[in-house]
């Protein structure tokens, strides 16, 4: 049998803050509505609330010197620590984040140089043809930023790539913003290579859907609800539960969308990987899905889950939860060759997009 050129992982890495930041923090913060009243309502059941309905309990902010392609760096080195390849073999570097280099005496987001002709610099690399490049897409930026990998490779175009996702959220986060003890800061990186396989494995299909004449603007940046605090400043908001309610109508059956296009049934799938974004919506997610297959038993262990204590951190979720995956950092979840893995996500855009990875 011929064999084929797969995207197989060869290396995987993050980097987790280290100022951890519990809920009990944001007791004393002065929270305002999207009309710039003051909320009345007491703090803490605001912060008991948030972790009924997120299952959050801390997060993680990077400490003032650091910003996004820093740690983002940081990732990409320990994805090539752990791959054991030359870096200067490397045919791309895909950056996914979504606001730049945002410092924290400075809240202007920096783009130039993209982010990732920083971490290419900062890695040493000297090849002039490992191309550095950005991409922008949300939350599912880092997802997406695979698949465009995957055909490249594919096409045999190029040999290795890495991928990155890394975000500071807690720089564009309006502290009078209730949604604001929801964002959290991270990088998580990996290293595909194309190998040739007689068996498919590594990526085996992806899917991806916009819908932005509908649901477009329900991420955005706006100014604090604060209205006394700086009118030049802008930051993210969310309209939350119609971002529920479309995630809960849209994501699952993207999910079974991409399965089918891999020939495959949802018992095939070993593990499934949903961005990090709310953990209770994550769980109704899955049963959404389970229901489209008329599956009422979820198996045991199927979804790792990271929010609770990482929060989420947009483009980084994914890779820094398939890193401590990889590396056996996660309790009660392992992955062993020949294992499907869905990846999922979705976020600003409104952007929804799936792989399948088969473990070689």
């Amino acid at each position: 049998m011929e064999n084929s050129l797969y995207s197989v992982v060869v290396g995987t890495g993050s980097y987790l803050p280290t100022q951890v930041v519990r809920n009990e923090n944001f007791i004393e913060h002065s929270f305002y509505d999207s009309a710039g009243e003051k909320l009345t309502s007491s703090n803490a059941k605001s912060v008991e609330n948030l972790e009924k309905i997120t299952d959050i309990r801390e997060r993680r902010y990077v400490t003032d010197e650091l910003v996004a392609s820093d740690i983002g760096f940081f990732a990409a080195r320990d994805a090539l620590e752990s791959s054991g390849i030359d870096k200067e073999s490397l045919d791309y570097i895909i950056v996914a984040h979504n606001f730049g280099d945002v410092s924290a005496t400075n809240k202007r987001s920096d783009f130039v140089p993209g982010l990732a002709s920083r971490i290419k610099q900062r890695l040493e690399i000297k090849n002039p043809y490992s191309i550095a490049y950005d991409i922008s897409f949300g939350c599912p930026g880092w997802l997406q930023g695979v698949i465009q990998a995957n055909y490249y490779l594919k096409s045999g175009d190029a040999k290795k790539i890495l991928v990155i996702g890394t975000e500071t959220l807690s720089r564009v986060s309006d502290p009078h913003d209730r949604d604001s003890m929801i964002y959290a800061d991270g990088a998580g990186a990996i290293i595909l290579e194309a190998k040739p396989t007689p068996k498919p494995a590594g990526i085996l299909c992806h899917s991806t859907r916009s819908d932005t004449y509908s649901h477009g603007n329900l991420l955005r940046m706006e100014n604090s609800y604060n209205k006394d605090f700086d009118g030049n400043e802008i930051f993210l908001k969310m309209d939350g539960r119609k971002l529920y309610s479309y995630a809960l109508k849209t994501t699952p059956q993207a999910i079974k969308d991409c399965i089918e296009k891999a020939g495959l049934s949802l018992q095939d799938i070993k593990k499934v990987l949903i961005h990090q974004a709310n953990g209770k919506m994550d769980e109704a997610i899955l049963t959404r899905l389970y229901d489209l297959y008329n599956i009422e038993d979820i198996p045991k262990n199927i979804m790792p889950m990271t929010i609770s204590w990482l929060g989420n951190s947009s483009v980084a979720t994914l890779p820094t939860l398939f890193d401590l995956l990889m590396k056996g950092k996660l309790e009660n979840h392992e992955l062993k060759k020949g294992d499907n893995v869905v990846f999922a996500s979705i976020g600003a855009g409104m952007n929804i997009n799936a792989f399948i990875y088969k473990m070689p």
